[in-house]
């Protein structure tokens, strides 16, 4: 092959790899701000978590210090809530699938 066929060949891997830098930084500045923001969120909802709670309410004793019928009462009222969220789940899973047998009519 002549020696400016192969100068052709060299200019052009040179441009490919100075375009492949230019997109990678590029792509990483993109990527540097959309870390940045989660980030920031991940670290306001870390530091929500961590706020003190309300100081007006009284501290609860541990359960085992408490009588069996104090113990049974949180315990009813608890599950009376996990009852509730699964009914919830429950309806809003067959409002979803209402809305989709209805979606091609």
């Amino acid at each position: 092959m002549p020696w400016w066929i192969w100068l052709i060949l060299a200019l052009f891997m040179l441009a490919m790899l100075v375009a492949g830098v230019i997109y990678a930084a590029v792509h990483a500045m993109r990527a540097s701000k959309v870390v940045g923001a989660v980030a920031a969120d991940v670290t306001a909802r870390i530091d929500e978590m961590n706020a003190p709670q309300d100081g007006g309410s009284i501290p609860r004793r541990a359960i085992f210090t408490e009588p069996l019928a104090v113990a049974a009462d949180r315990y009813a009222d608890a599950h009376a809530g996990v009852i509730e969220r699964r009914e919830r789940r429950r309806d809003r899973h067959a409002a979803v699938w209402r809305r989709w047998s209805r979606f091609n009519d």
